[in-house]
């Protein structure tokens, strides 16, 4: 997590912007923690270790519940971003920010709900593209998406400059663009001129010309949150319902100017090898490397399915090198034909680095979790996995979800709570460094279709009686083409078997509407941020 307070001149600055704005509004936060990118770190394991307040003594329905609503203009597919210490509306401001699939930003006061600006980012004369606008998915019928595909991959904020990234989507209805955004988090105006999203690579694949892969800004789904490491904002892209031909890429932008920096394609003398992870952002650790998971497409090159050239239905380490990105280690599941014709893709739960080891935890359709070292992920077999471990779910269990992590005083556990299959809490030993299935709790089934829960965790470090496993998931229905109510519940982070609280128990007062698909909560500061497709984020807390 990170506590961060503007430098003072920058602050000066901008409070000298906001002079005219009405005063403070309600008592001061005594927390300023802020969650500046997806899963609140680079590792994407979805844990605050800073919140001191709720605890699992007063998260119950007699003393938490809704406190307020924060009303936007469409469905919220980016998990909301918190930023503590904001010089804005003539104070110092904890405030969330929450991006809409109709290209429109808002940044709200965290603690009361104050609205201080929104400010749409579609491009001049377009709209924000539709599902009907992506005409050749699913033949024709796409619903994945049930309205707009404007902001969709969750942004992600430099405190440092008070600038916050992202990716707008804009359509004439025959001409599309996609547009990475540099706003300033205190007034939304542009930091820099938006940068249109081009690219091309050398190869012979799915759509080439003339040995020439050329990005698609209709056909490439900007789906998984953005990442910014070492000054470069990293942005990458799936399909829409394997709508062809498409490809994976990584596009990394330099954080000043949005100059392109990187062009990354990772299947291209081949197709497909989308990377989505159900929304999840691509992992990072402080050595500068990538981490992420491909989707359905080509594995190798030629007859030789161990080439770097084409990884998809592959884990992938990845570092920078000159203009582009090189494969340091990867991981390909032995049976990966298997998975590619039948459409049980690697990929699909979002996957994360395990805080304070050298661990990627990974998993797709298949119903299996794959704990990976990541550096040395294992290679491909044919006929086996050469990787950390391997565990076993069930076959209906096709991880489209979030899971997280959380580290109490006396054990470590992985939470994964996949559609068709029980919350399930896993020791992670750090002796072995395996995951302790055997010993793992499961908690209540739940989701059921094709949406799994996602996951977020808070604590106050690992202080017995404040650790909270929080899990938002479509409560019936399959949200993976419907809307379908929602729910938010919170277990005792160390015995999951233990439900403290779920908007449910008090609809009435509590109720948030529609479940907001593959968009984890957000916990910062007593509060814990929902988004919906009600076209609002509720905001709980103590009452």
């Amino acid at each position: 997590m990170i506590r961060h307070k503007l430098s003072l001149p920058l602050a000066l600055v901008l409070l000298a912007t906001c002079k005219d704005n009405p005063t403070d509004v309600g008592p001061p936060n005594p927390q300023s923690v802020s969650v500046l990118t997806h899963h609140n770190d680079n590792t994407r394991a979805g844990w605050n270790d800073n919140e001191t307040a709720l605890t699992t003594s007063n998260v119950n329905v007699q003393q938490f519940g809704k406190l307020f609503s924060l009303p936007v203009d469409g469905d919220v597919y980016a998990q909301p971003l918190v930023v503590g210490h904001v010089p804005i509306g003539g104070g110092d401001h904890n405030v969330v920010y929450v991006a809409t699939v109709n290209n429109t930003v808002y940044a709200f006061d965290g603690d009361n709900g104050r609205r201080y600006w929104q400010k749409s980012f579609t491009a001049p004369g377009m709209r924000p593209p539709r599902n009907t606008d992506m005409t050749g998915a699913c033949g024709g019928t796409y619903t994945n998406f049930t309205s707009g595909i404007g902001i969709v991959g969750t942004p992600v904020i430099d405190a440092a400059s008070g600038t916050m990234y992202f990716v707008a989507r804009s359509t004439t209805g025959s001409q599309y663009v996609q547009h990475l955004h540099a706003a300033s988090i205190i007034d939304g105006s542009e930091v820099t001129s938006p940068r249109l999203i081009t690219a091309t690579t050398s190869g012979n694949g799915d759509g080439s010309v003339s040995g020439t892969i050329t990005f698609d800004s209709q056909k490439e789904n900007q789906r998984q949150g953005l990442t910014l490491l070492n000054g470069i904002v990293y942005v990458s892209f799936s399909s829409h319902c394997d709508w062809g031909p498409y490809h994976g890429w990584i596009l990394g932008y330099d954080a000043t100017t949005l100059q392109q920096q990187v062009v990354y394609n990772d299947t291209p003398n081949g197709y497909a090898g989308g990377m989505w992870e159900s929304g999840a952002g691509i992992a990072a650790d402080a050595a500068g490397a990538l981490y992420v998971v491909t989707g359905n497409g080509t594995v190798g090159d030629g007859a030789d399915p161990t080439s770097p050239t084409n990884r998809g239905e592959s884990a992938l380490k990845l570092t920078p090198a000159g203009s582009t990105l090189g494969v340091t280690s990867y991981f390909t599941p032995y049976n990966y034909q298997f998975l590619n014709d039948n459409d049980v893709d690697y990929g699909t739960m979002g996957a994360f680095l395990i805080p304070n080891s050298g661990y990627y935890l990974t998993g797709g359709k298949d119903g299996n979790l794959y704990l990976l070292n990541k550096d040395a992920m294992g290679g491909f077999q044919s006929s086996s996995n050469q990787v950390q471990q391997v565990v076993v779910l069930n076959g209906s269990a096709n991880m489209h979800c979030q899971p997280a992590y959380y580290a109490g005083s006396a054990k470590e556990f992985i939470y994964v709570w996949s559609e068709n299959d029980p919350l399930r809490a896993i020791p992670f030993d750090r002796a072995s460094s395996l995951l302790d299935p055997p010993n793992q709790t499961y908690g209540p089934s739940g989701p059921t279709g094709q949406s799994g829960a996602v996951l977020s965790v808070s604590s106050d470090g690992s202080k017995d009686g404040t650790g909270i496993l929080w899990a938002s998931y479509a409560s019936s229905g399959d949200a993976e083409s419907f809307v379908s109510p929602g729910i938010l519940r919170a277990f005792d982070a160390n015995d999951v078997t233990k439900e403290l609280w779920n908007n449910h128990q008090n609809v009435a007062r509590d109720g948030a509407g529609t479940y907001a698909k593959f968009s984890a909560p957000t916990i910062a500061n007593g509060h814990v941020y929902l988004p919906t497709f009600s076209n609002r984020v509720v905001v709980y807390g103590l009452r």
